[in-house]
């Protein structure tokens, strides 16, 4: 059993949009937010760690890598404003868990039925690529995210790092994973006590450009998701 101190996902959004606890990503993510892209020039930059969204009672939990420096790092909300988010609420959409299929401002109706969203890493890395250390001290967000979000039944991790990262926080709250741990691949299942683990490639430009993932093997994994957190498929 888990020893986490239990916590409301409004208190946890507050703790995550005040942390500091990573200077290089705390630099990093102010940076960007004062040296815009030119395209965004005249927005005003969320520049803070981006706190997941989505139906507080969802039984279906989406774990990206971290925010885009100018998307989510941008927008204040996870995939909000990047390619990668056109794809993954894009299929959202199709399967049933958005109401619509492009996300582009926090403000933009976006609504998600049965589904959150959350990141690995809670801030935008420079070239995407959080240390080690990082990801450590930005996991117990997602442990304790996992204990507020009650009813989730199935965790989609975007890549292997969200997999990994995944794995762990299942175990600090009392759903260890088998061991050998299944190798992370795109439609891997991993059942770890009430938890459904789905890996699924992640909707990165250079994963949908080069056609290592079609939009029909990302509605596959969602209407994977959706059947199991209905227990109406077998495992």
């Amino acid at each position: 059993m888990s020893r986490l101190a239990p916590v409301s996902l409004a208190e946890l959004t507050a703790e995550i949009v005040a942390c500091r606890a990573c200077p290089r990503l705390v630099a990093w993510r102010e940076e960007v937010a004062r040296d815009k892209r030119a395209a965004f020039r005249d927005e005003h930059y969320w520049g803070r760690p981006v706190p997941g969204f989505g139906d507080p009672d969802a039984r279906v939990l989406v774990v990206g890598l971290a925010p885009a420096a100018h998307g989510g790092n941008r927008t204040g909300r996870v995939f909000t404003g990047d390619r990668s988010g056109d794809w993954l609420f894009g299929a959202m959409h199709r399967t049933g868990f958005a109401n619509q299929a492009h996300s582009v401002a926090i403000d933009d109706g976006l609504t998600l039925d049965d589904a959150y969203v959350a990141a690995a890493v809670r801030c935008a890395p420079p070239d995407n690529k959080p240390t080690t250390a990082e990801r450590d001290r930005c996991r117990p967000f997602l442990d304790r995210e996992l204990l507020a979000l009650r009813h989730v039944r199935v965790v989609i991790a975007l890549g292997r790092f969200a997999y990994d990262v995944v794995a762990r926080s299942l175990a600090v709250v009392g759903a260890p994973v088998p061991r050998p741990r299944p190798r992370f691949g795109h439609g891997t299942e991993m059942v770890a006590d009430r938890y459904t683990v789905i890996g699924c490639y992640h909707p990165s430009q250079q994963n949908t450009f080069t056609g290592r993932l079609t939009e029909r093997m990302l509605d596959d994994v969602f209407f994977r998701a959706h059947a199991l957190a209905r227990g109406v498929a077998s495992r």
